[in-house]
């Protein structure tokens, strides 16, 4: 059974996230050995500089490195990433499981990822040229590993 960790920064504190990700990741198990990593935010002025922002990046980052399975496959979540449908997704989730056994995601905090972090992604992947809240992101990145699993499944979901 393949793994699958979410490295993620923040931690989570509303109740509909909590419950969203729970449900989630219930209806995974069946597919995959999910890991959910939080790693702390760091406090960022609302007039920061963009070498302080650099530094808030990095020192989450530095987190960030310390949970990443080099073994395994590095994934960031980015608006520059790679995009995919729903079938695309699950095809790429799929064809990883074959070739590793640990899919890392990586969610960035309100600045974004780190060039350092970017440096270690075996892919990015861009889900909007929009910015979601990373509560948010991380409900949307289970639903559709779930979703990816039930399409490679050959099992019924919604477009």
């Amino acid at each position: 059974m393949v793994k699958i960790s979410i490295i993620c920064v923040g931690k989570i504190k509303e109740k509909y996230w909590l419950d969203a990700i729970a449900e989630y990741s219930k209806r995974l198990s069946r597919y995959c050995k999910l890991n959910i990593i939080e790693v702390a935010d760091e406090k960022t002025p609302d007039d920061a500089s963009d070498a302080e922002c650099d530094a808030i990046k990095k020192k989450e980052a530095d987190k960030i490195l310390k949970k990443i399975d080099s073994q395994g496959l590095v994934c960031t979540l980015e608006i520059a990433g790679k995009r995919f449908t729903s079938e695309g997704f699950a095809s790429f989730i799929d064809g990883s499981s074959t070739r590793t056994s640990h899919i890392q995601f990586v969610i960035g905090g309100s600045l974004g990822l780190h060039r350092s972090v970017l440096d270690q992604s075996d892919m990015g992947i861009s889900f909007s040229d929009m910015t979601f809240p990373h509560q948010m992101m991380r409900v949307i990145l289970l639903e559709q590993i779930y979703r990816g699993f039930r399409i490679t499944n050959g099992e019924p979901y919604h477009k």
